[in-house]
């Protein structure tokens, strides 16, 4: 599939995206430099930030009127369990936990339990709940505040949810839901209600403080769809229309789509040292040339190396370093293997830790779980 036939929705990306026309497919607005000057105003800098891999947002202006209010900002992000997590999932949640540390926010943190159950034929609610508790390590391990942050899981939780959820459902028709996520007659009717379900984090932050409560969500871009119904009914039941932050994909080794819970294009916070290796070796797309000779001579690509985008994207915060490993790289200078290997000792290294951090964290995920919302 060429960057022309790129596909994105919520359940599925394909081919090579081109963000510029998704901007315009999903009427999403390109953070500028006013709007990212505004943010940085309260929440410092970041290099997620500064290389546009959060490159569009919804209604941020908002967000950014109530912060310089100094009014409370809820943030809510989420995740679906049904298998391990990958270091794609961390890519958006090592952010959250930023604006979460920079804005002192109170973080709405969703696990929409039923999810896959109801679009996995083969996933029972007995799989999402150990994958619930295994997920939820991961989360607790990356160090949000857990006094300042709310786990919601939704079959837990639905005496918090349903009402809302129904005020949603009873503003949103059939053939919406429909065109937004490409369902059909046969499909089963938890598919079109789900949605509703992901709605109400979004407006808890109102219903919590009494009065219009600023929410933003930081989120991979192919998940604003959900909160485009979202913002569809907020006026109608007297919310304000919550922000999107919007991240680009984090690719997939062989970097023909976005990395995947499936399958050898991920790399997993519980990988060994070893595994990770052997992964990036042999299928890390490369930018470098087929020979070591025109490699020194013509220089390799960094722009369509997977190693160098997942040190943009996650790896290597310093400027500095990553311009000059892309300058080397591009020169001749850097060999594709070495360039691997640079990838290889960030992923292990943060690994490592995190590693460590998930033993502490499974020592309190039961007692995470137990908690009332």
């Amino acid at each position: 599939m060429t960057k022309e036939e790129f596909s994105v929705t919520p359940y599925e990306v394909t081919g090579q995206v081109d963000y510029d026309k998704l901007i315009l497919q999903f009427g999403v607005k390109r953070i500028d430099t006013a709007s990212l000057a505004r943010l940085k105003k309260h929440t410092g800098d970041h290099f997620m930030l500064r290389r546009q891999h959060f490159f569009a947002h919804t209604n941020l202006d908002k967000v950014l009127d109530a912060l310089d209010k100094k009014e409370k900002v809820y943030i809510y992000t989420g995740r679906a369990p049904s298998g391990p997590i990958h270091i794609g999932h961390l890519f958006v949640w090592t952010f959250t936990k930023w604006l979460q540390d920079r804005l002192n926010a109170t973080l709405i943190f969703q696990i929409p339990d039923e999810e896959k159950v109801l679009f996995k034929d083969d996933l029972t609610f007995e799989d999402s709940a150990k994958w619930t508790r295994e997920n939820l390590i991961d989360i607790i391990a990356l160090g949000f505040d857990l006094k300042k942050t709310r786990f919601l899981i939704d079959t837990k939780h639905a005496n918090v949810m349903y009402k809302l959820a129904c005020q949603v459902a009873k503003k949103t028709t059939a053939s919406t839901v429909r065109a937004l996520f490409g369902l059909k007659n046969e499909d089963n009717v938890g598919k079109y209600f789900y949605t509703t379900m992901q709605s109400v984090p979004a407006f808890l932050p109102t219903v919590f403080e009494g009065k219009q409560t600023q929410c933003l969500i930081p989120c991979a871009v192919d998940q604003d769809v959900h909160f485009r119904l979202t913002r569809d009914v907020a006026e109608k039941l007297g919310y304000p229309k919550p922000a999107t932050i919007l991240s680009k994909f984090v690719p997939s080794l062989s970097r023909d789509s976005k990395m995947s819970s499936s399958g050898e294009q991920a790399i997993w916070t519980t990988d060994a040292p070893k595994e990770v290796e052997r992964k990036i070796r042999k299928y890390a797309f490369s930018g470098g040339k087929d020979t070591v000779e025109e490699h020194r001579k013509l220089g390799g690509n960094p722009d369509i190396d997977v190693s160098f985008q997942w040190l943009s994207m996650l790896f290597e915060p310093d400027d500095h370093k990553l311009a000059s490993i892309h300058d080397d790289y591009k020169s001749g200078k850097l060999l594709s293997g070495e360039l691997k290997q640079i990838l290889i000792d960030k992923i292990n290294a943060f690994l490592a830790e995190h590693q460590k951090r998930r033993l502490d964290a499974e020592k309190v995920v039961d007692s995470v779980i137990a908690q009332h919302f």
